[in-house]
């Protein structure tokens, strides 16, 4: 179904997402790709990569998707400002991230320093050890990312395409898959640091 996105006024897309059911994906999908130029506003003014900036953007919109079905936002502003206020402060909340991730790194030693001291015939069990605790983190990881992503994520790994895997868990474009990927990946990386 091709989306009829410049000629659905905002009013229409918030009554479209409040009323749910069968139609609300489709609300869903034009509000996504309405506003999705501010990907690049992302990159330019807040100077993120475009990855980070689609997903920054992704967030965004499913914060304001589940604020229009709560009936929290209030149409005090016009929707392009609401959404252009959350995702300015997804920006600067990744430019947070971003600074004190690199600090961290500075103030590490790596894991293999560590591994290049011991024995010879010690590496490969270390590095054996090592591999199985990653595994584990991951699959716990994937558990806690909820179904959706669940399958987004093990689509991509079996080597399915961003446009077939549109197609099979009707997305409307690769380029939405292409960006909730991207989140649902960092969901995962999240969850292994914090395992």
């Amino acid at each position: 179904m091709r989306l009829n996105i410049k000629k659905t006024d905002d009013q229409t897309i918030c009554d479209g997402i409040e009323q749910g059911g069968l139609g609300r994906r489709h609300y869903e999908n034009i509000l996504y790709e309405k506003y999705a130029y501010m990907i690049k506003d992302g990159v330019w003014k807040h100077k993120l990569s475009e990855d980070e900036s689609s997903i920054a953007y992704s967030d965004t919109i499913l914060s304001v998707i589940e604020n229009i079905a709560k009936r929290q936002f209030e149409h005090r502003s016009v929707l392009k400002t609401y959404i252009f206020q959350i995702f300015s402060n997804k920006c600067v909340d990744f430019i947070r991230k971003k600074t004190t991730k690199k600090s961290a790194v500075y103030q590490t030693d790596t894991i293999n320093e560590y591994i290049q001291q011991l024995p010879d015939d010690m590496h490969n069990a270390i590095q054996q050890l090592i591999l199985e605790n990653e595994t584990v983190r991951i699959r716990k990881a994937l558990k806690k990312i909820g179904e959706k992503c669940y399958q987004l994520v093990i689509q991509w790994s079996e080597g399915y395409s961003d446009k077939e895997v549109a197609e099979m868990m009707e997305f409307s474009s690769a380029e939405v898959v292409k960006t909730s990927r991207k989140r649902c990946l960092n969901k995962v990386k999240e969850l292994i640091g914090g395992l």
